[in-house]
C-alpha cells in the first residue's frame, strides 16, 4: 500500500480464486433489487496500522493485516477467533488452496511468513526483497508472488516447498497484483501510472501499459471473463483497462483517497473503498456509471469482496487529529470491520 495507519492505513484471498455508522446512496442501479448499506459493524479493538483484507470464503474467515499481527475473524459471528502474532508489519495475506497454510507479507522484516491455519502459529519465514506488500497466488505455476515496494521487484515462491524460485525486476514501485488463473499476473506500478503484465511461467514482463487518466494507482481487481482490469487512482478516478490489449475503456469518478477495489462477476458491479468514508459502486454494464455511493467510515480505504455472498468488508477506526501531524491517528480500541451488503 501507499501508506500505513497514520498516513491513511490500508487483496484477494487465494480461496476466493483464489465500518461505519450509516449508509446512503446517490442513485440505485437499475439492475439492483435493493441498495447496498452497512449491515453490521464489528469492533475488533487493538492498536496500530492496518492494510489488506483477505476473505477465506470456504472457512468463513476474514484475515486482516493489522500492524504487527493478523486478526482472524469469524464471518458468521463477527468475533475474532485468533491472530498471527510476532510480525514486524503485516500487509497482504494469501490462503493456500489446501486450507492448511496461510502466508503474510511482513514488510518491515523483508519476508513472507507462513502460518498454520488451525493454530495461527508461524511455521516458516521466507526472505524477499525490500518491503513486500501486495501478494497473490498464481495457480497455473503453483507460486506465490510477493511484490516488493522498496526494491521494485517481485519475489516468486514455490507454494509447496516455500523456496524462492525467481526474482522479477519491475519498472517502478509495485502496488496491488491480480491473476487471471491461467498463468498471467498483473500489477499496478504506482510511480509510473502503469500496469505490468507478467508471464508467470517464464517470469518475464510481456507488456507495460500506461493507465490513462490515472495518477498513483493502488488497488486493483480483475474481471476474468470480461478481460478487464479495475485500478483505483488518486484524483477520484478508477481506470478500467482491457487486460488483453491495454486499451483504456473508462475512467469513472470515485471517492477520494481510494486504496482497494473489487469486482463482482455475478452483478457486474465494481467497488472502490475510499478514505473519505465512502464506498463507490460502479455499474460496468451501464456505461461505467456511479450506481451508488455508500457512506462507511472515515479511513476505510481497504476492502475485500466475498464473491459467494456479494458482501463487502472494510476496516477503519475512530480517527483523531493531532497537532502538527499531516494525517489523523487511530484511537486505540476502536478498530472495526464494516460489513456492506444488500438485505
Amino acid at each position: 500500500m501507499k501508506m500505513d495507519v497514520n498516513v491513511w492505513m490500508g487483496r484477494l484471498g487465494a480461496t476466493v480464486a483464489f465500518s461505519a455508522v450509516f449508509s446512503g446512496f446517490l442513485s440505485v442501479p437499475a439492475n439492483a433489487q435493493k441498495p447496498y448499506k452497512v449491515q453490521a459493524t464489528w469492533t475488533i479493538g487493538g492498536e496500530g496500522s492496518w492494510d489488506y483484507l483477505t476473505v477465506d470464503a470456504a472457512a468463513h474467515r476474514l484475515y486482516i493485516a493489522h500492524g504487527p499481527k493478523v486478526d482472524v475473524v469469524d464471518m458468521n459471528t463477527g468475533k475474532e477467533i485468533g491472530s498471527v502474532i510476532g510480525l514486524a508489519g503485516s500487509h497482504g495475506v494469501v490462503i493456500s488452496p489446501d486450507g492448511k497454510t496461510g502466508f503474510v507479507t511482513d514488510g518491515r522484516a523483508n519476508a513472507v511468513v507462513a502460518f498454520d491455519l488451525n493454530t495461527f502459529e508461524q511455521n516458516d519465514k521466507i526472505a524477499t526483497g525490500t518491503n513486500p506488500d501486495g501478494m497473490a497466488y498464481e495457480p497455473a505455476t503453483g507460486t506465490l508472488w510477493a511484490f516488493n515496494g522498496g526494491s521494485k521487484n517481485a519475489t516468486v515462491i514455490n507454494l509447496a516447498s516455500h523456496k524462492v524460485v525467481g526474482t522479477v525486476a519491475l519498472p517502478g514501485k509495485p502496488e496491488f497484483p491480480v491473476v487471471d488463473g491461467t498463468g498471467t499476473v498483473f500489477v499496478n506500478i504506482e510511480d509510473t501510472n502503469s500496469v505490468v503484465r507478467i508471464d508467470a511461467k517464464t517470469q518475464k514482463i510481456t507488456a507495460t501499459w500506461k493507465l490513462a487518466g490515472c495518477e498513483s494507482p493502488s488497488g486493483q481487481a480483475i474481471d476474468i471473463a470480461g478481460s478487464r482490469l479495475f485500478a483505483v487512482c488518486d484524483g477520484k478516478k478508477m481506470a478500467v483497462t482491457d487486460s488483453k490489449t491495454g486499451k483504456s475503456l473508462a475512467t469513472p469518478t470515485i471517492g477520494a483517497d481510494p486504496d482497494a477495489t473489487g469486482y463482482d462477476p455475478k452483478t457486474g458491479l465494481a467497488f472502490s473503498s475510499n478514505g473519505d468514508g465512502t464506498l463507490t459502486v460502479i455499474d460496468t454494464k451501464d456505461g461505467y456509471k456511479v450506481a451508488q455511493t455508500v457512506a462507511t467510515m472515515e479511513g476505510a480505504r481497504t476492502m475485500q469482496l466475498d464473491p459467494t455472498t456479494g458482501k463487502v468488508y472494510l476496516v477503519s477506526a475512530t480517527l483523531k487529529k493531532v497537532a502538527g501531524a499531516k494525517r489523523p491517528t487511530a484511537t486505540p480500541g476502536t478498530f472495526a470491520v464494516i460489513v456492506v451488503g444488500r438485505d
